[in-house]
This record gives C-alpha cells, structure tokens and sequence, in this order.
C-alpha cells in the first residue's frame, strides 16, 4: 500500500497537469480516465443512453469527496462550490466558483442565470449537502437544487473498495484521496436513470422527496428524513462523548498523566476544577462548593455534575443563602435563574421551604422533578 501510495502520487501529479492541460472534450475524458485507472480508480457506467443531453441538471446521492470528478469523466458538468474558501484549491478540485457568498436564494438566482445560456456544461448537484457511505440510507434532500429548473435527471452512485471502508465519517478529501491511492482499487458505478419533471403546482420540496425516493428505489437504501446538520451534530456528540472520562478509548482519571504545578504554586488542574465549580454554582447556589470541587474531580464535566446533582446522586446538604457571599455575583440572567431554581429546590410542592432530605420518597421524587424542571428552564433561557 505505501509503495503504491508513493508511486500514484507521482502519477497524480501528471494527471492533474494533463486534464488541466487539455480543453474540455471526449478526447480529454477519455485520456484522464484511462490515466485514472493506474491510480487505481475504475469508473463504470450502465445504460448511458438513458443520460438526456436537454437535461441542464444533474442530481446524484453523495458518497465520497470525489464525486464530481468521478462523474465529470464521463460527462462534461459543473459543481458549485458551496463550502470552503474560493481559490486554488478549490479550482484544482474541480468545482466551480460563482463568487457568491450569500444566502441560497442569491445561489438559486446564480445558478439560474448560469443554466439558462445554453453553451454552459449541466449543473451537477448533490442535495444531501454531505458525504454518507451510501449503504444504509440517504440523508434528506435539500429544496434549493430543485428551485433552478423544472426537470432534473437523477444519477444513482455506488462506490466499493477493498479493505478499507469508503467516505469515513469526519474525514478530510486528503485523507480520502490518500486511501484512495493507497488501496489496490476503487471501483464507482454510475447509474443514470430517466429524467425526473416537475409535477403541476409541485412544490420543491416535495419535488425534492420524489427524487429522493426514486433514488433510494434504485440505490437499495432507506429514504431517511435526516439532514446534514443531524450528521453535524451527532459528529459533535460522539467527539464530546470521546473525551468524557470511561468512555470507549479514553483513560481512567487514574491514568492521566500529572500535570507539572505551575510556578505560582497552583496546579493548573486546580484552576479548571475551580473555574467549572464557579460554572456549577451559579446554577445551583445552594450545593456547597467542596461536594461540586469533589465530584468535578471525577467527572471533569459540567454538565455531568450538574446532573449528579440533581438527581441526587451526590449526597449533599444545602446551604444557606448567606454561605455564598464569598462568590462573585452572576450576571442579572444568571441570577433570576439560579433563584429561580434554589426556590423549585426548597420548595418542592406548595409546603414551605425545608433544609433537611426529605424522608417520603414521594416528596423526594416531587422535588426530583421540580430539580429537573428548573434546570431545563435555564437552559432554555
């Protein structure tokens, strides 16, 4: 694999210099499909008479970094670039720059006026607006794709490699085009299927879920209901959950190494455990500082210990209001909030406040809820 990785990377460069060479014709599909197969990158086609040289748009699911490229040596066709910076490299990847910067509808506006005249190659779109595997479900369509024009032609693509699994999720295109040039082969198939028109007062978002299903048809997957921003997020989670103390892959605390105290005699560890309890008291006032200090040194989360707290986990007893005049006062916000929690805890139905543990679990579990409520008020203001 590293002897093959060395020797395309050699030939990658001659690839790139002959199609950037070479004006845009069969001639020069062809020739750069051919020096593509040495980088190990086999492009298949089924049924390209079913490819409509009217349509002006082209929609396709996303499965690796290169799909444009891929489907660009078989049909000449343009990708906008809608993320990263304009510049070289994102010419030398092959996508088109239209100098917009805006919202979709300016993007919508451009790529109309840039199908309408006729010289130009078709549109090439991919409306899930991120990279899956393509063997479990497609993410949901975008609509703006389906605002340019009326008929669009979907482009089924599967891709298949050895050893090594395809579109790896948060992984960079040079990472993918390391792989790429390090597996024995990559295999993409293409699929055209016939073009799709837009029904009479269809609107494009439903325009958009006929195509999507059509192409989940013809693909073999599910036609999920989840956006890019879904997979955005649930990347967020499993980075976050990664870094979480006995979580899969991760340390004990135990093991960590120490940390070398700073020349002013405070251990830096001291400093964020002091900085997040500060965070965990202005939440919930009443908890004294040294059982938060305790068990953030477990858990090494805020949030975590926010909700040990709350749920009672953390045996503990209230303070007074008086014991946290050594704190600096929280923000006009903070402290309506965290009022407003101290008094759902001391209060857990209409009896007056008490201090002590309450002794029925159901006044236990009343205050439990009234904990919980409390605090997704505050996080939600």
């Amino acid at each position: 694999g590293l002897c093959l990785l060395v020797l395309r990377l050699f030939i990658g460069v001659h690839v790139f210099l002959v199609s950037c060479a070479l004006p845009d014709s069969v001639l020069r599909r062809f020739i750069v499909r051919v020096m593509c197969s040495v980088l190990g990158l086999f492009v298949r086609q089924s049924d390209p008479r079913l490819r409509d040289v009217n349509v002006r748009v082209y929609i396709a699911n996303h499965v690796t970094q290169f799909d444009h490229n891929v489907i660009n040596l078989l049909t000449s066709c343009n990708t906008p670039a809608l993320n990263g910076a304009p510049g070289f490299i994102c010419w030398s990847r092959g996508f088109m720059e239209l100098g917009v910067t805006g919202s979709r509808a300016e993007l919508v506006d451009s790529l109309k006026v840039y199908s309408s005249h006729r010289g130009n190659p078709p549109l090439l779109l991919f409306p899930e607006e991120a990279a899956t595997n393509g063997r479990a479900g497609l993410l949901r369509f975008s609509s703006w794709p389906f605002s340019i024009l009326d008929v669009v032609q979907p482009v089924a693509l599967q891709v298949q490699r050895p050893l090594i699994t395809v579109s790896v999720a948060d992984s960079s295109w040079v990472t993918e085009l390391l792989w790429t040039f390090f597996v024995p082969f990559t295999v993409y198939q293409v699929r055209w299927m016939p073009s799709v028109p837009r029904r009479a007062e269809e609107l494009s978002e439903d325009f958009a879920l006929r195509v999507q299903e059509l192409l989940a048809m013809e693909l073999g997957v599910v036609s999920t209901r989840l956006t890019a921003a879904d997979k955005t997020e649930h990347m967020k989670r499993l980075r976050h959950t990664s870094l979480l103390p006995f979580s899969p892959g991760s340390q004990p605390p135990a093991a960590r190494p120490r940390v070398p105290p700073s020349p002013t005699g405070v251990a830096p560890e001291d400093v964020r455990i002091t900085a997040m309890a500060q965070r965990v008291k202005e939440v919930l006032p009443h908890v004294p500082l040294e059982v938060i200090r305790i068990d953030l040194a477990q858990t090494s989360c805020v949030d975590t210990t926010i909700a040990n707290l709350l749920e009672g986990r953390v045996p503990f007893l209230p303070e007074s209001k008086e014991a946290g005049t050594d704190l600096p006062a929280p923000s006009t916000s903070q402290a309506a909030a965290a009022s407003g929690i101290q008094g759902s805890v001391a209060v857990p139905s209409s009896k007056p406040a008490t201090k002590q543990f309450a002794k029925s679990p159901v006044e236990r579990h009343l205050s439990l809820q009234e904990r919980k409520r409390a605090l997704y008020d505050y996080a939600r203001r």
